[in-house]
């Protein structure tokens, strides 16, 4: 079995190499090495796994030390990190991964980052984004290239990489997560890509192509939006005329462009907005944007103060500062991942009468689930990033004693649910909120 790598972005490069330890990125460090080029072994130890996973660890490095391959290996909590940035455990892993990865590419001075992803990978991602209703930058999985990271096994599938470490005598080790089901993208890997292949045995390939072109189209959209912005944002406002000559697809990314993270109801919100004519405000958390004599003027946002409102269980409660609904219900918690930006879920034993709504107060504190520690909010808030108006913004559920939830950061463990336990499920819904005369 022959994988031919393009050696020519590679060659006369120093390259750090992401080494699981695993199939694909065992494959692909031995290509580099067959290849004789300039390549940095790098593990990443994220805490997941205990036992296994200090296995592989040491299997990485044994192998480079065999192989008198340069290796860095890094280490952290992927479990604590998800628990306190209300994330899955699968994307707090990559971002650590990544944050390392990149550091380390800093501190060697490499060119290029290589991990080992293939074209199983892509299919897998292309499902996982169509399942979250993702559009066209969704469809279009994972890409070859982005600035410095490259992907050389991208379009090589996963039995070609396992016939070539069978033929060159490379070892490698298994993951037991990938058994696990409570995975999204493993149920995803283990019952729907074969039931597809029944279908299309050739579906991986069939996903690979679907990407390449809905790449291709997001591309040319974006640039589209782009070239928008560049002839008709003048001092921070923008022709009515204009934006609603453009087609929906280039005007929505104009306004993601405008405005980085924007949700998919917001940017719907602000489009409708720009269908008016007479004069009227509308107002997005941290964004103001006016509408007047033709033209959408785009304003920082006002102070966001947000008063103390009671939370009723059933009930709907409207927070007009943040442009969001509350909406709780009663439920059995099965193990759901918490999105603590969108959705979470609280141990129904302490709901009480006395349930608030607020932003942050003076010497707020909460001891994170699973951490073992209490931490102040506004560590949390220094840990997360959090810029002065996101704080303001903050929205923070409380009882008699303190924080209970702190929205997008943490769940106090007196909180946490138990698995088959009463729960108070709740929703966080986003609107927008326009001011017309």
């Amino acid at each position: 079995m022959s994988i031919e790598l393009d050696l020519a972005p590679l060659t006369g490069k120093k390259l750090l190499c992401a080494v699981s330890g695993g199939a694909d990125s065992m494959c692909l460090l031995g290509l580099l090495t067959e290849q004789k080029l300039d390549v940095t072994a790098a593990h990443f130890e994220h805490g997941i796994r205990g036992e296994e996973s200090l296995r592989d660890a040491a299997f990485v490095e044994a192998w480079c030390r065999e192989l008198d391959i340069p290796f860095v290996l890094g280490c952290g909590d992927a479990p604590g990190y998800a628990r306190a940035h209300g994330i899955g455990i699968e994307q707090a892993a990559r971002e650590l991964r990544y944050r390392f990865l990149l550091k380390t590419m800093e501190s060697i001075g490499a060119d290029l980052l290589l991990t080992a992803h293939n074209r199983d990978d892509n299919a897998e991602t292309v499902l996982f984004n169509l399942l979250r209703g993702s559009g066209t930058a969704g469809i279009a999985g994972i890409p070859a290239a982005r600035g410095t990271i490259l992907r050389p096994l991208l379009d090589t599938p996963r039995c070609e990489i396992e016939a070539w470490l069978k033929e060159h005598a490379v070892p490698h080790m298994e993951d037991s997560t990938n058994e696990c089901e409570n995975y999204t993208r493993n149920l995803i890997r283990r019952r729907v890509v074969p039931l597809l292949r029944e279908i299309n045995p050739r579906f991986s390939e069939a996903c690979a192509r679907a990407s390449r072109l809905a790449r291709r189209d997001e591309d040319c959209l974006s640039s589209l939006a782009a070239a928008f912005l560049d002839g008709e944002l003048r001092e921070g406002s923008i022709s009515l005329k204009a934006i609603r000559a453009l087609h929906p697809a280039v005007a929505s990314r104009a306004v993601r462009q405008l405005f980085p993270g924007l949700s998919m109801e917001r940017c719907e919100a602000v489009l409708d907005f720009a269908r008016g004519s007479e004069y009227g405000v509308l107002e997005l958390p941290g964004r103001t944007i006016r509408r007047e004599q033709g033209r959408l003027y785009l304003e920082a946002g006002r102070e966001i103060s947000l008063p103390a409102r009671r939370l009723i269980p059933g009930e709907r409660l409207s927070i007009p500062e943040l442009g969001l609904f509350v909406e709780t219900e009663r439920t059995v918690y099965r193990g759901e991942i918490h999105d603590l930006f969108k959705t979470s879920y609280l141990k129904y034993e302490i709901v009480s009468t006395d349930l608030l709504c607020t932003g942050r107060r003076p010497g707020d504190s909460i001891r994170p689930c699973g951490r073992g520690l209490r931490k102040s909010v506004s560590a949390l808030f220094k840990e997360a990033g959090f810029t002065r108006e996101a704080r303001n913004g903050c929205l923070i559920l409380r009882d008699s004693e303190g924080p209970l939830f702190v929205r997008g950061l943490a769940l106090d463990e007196r909180a946490c649910p138990r698995i088959g336990g009463e729960a108070l499920k709740i929703r966080f819904v986003e609107t927008a909120r326009s001011t017309e005369s």
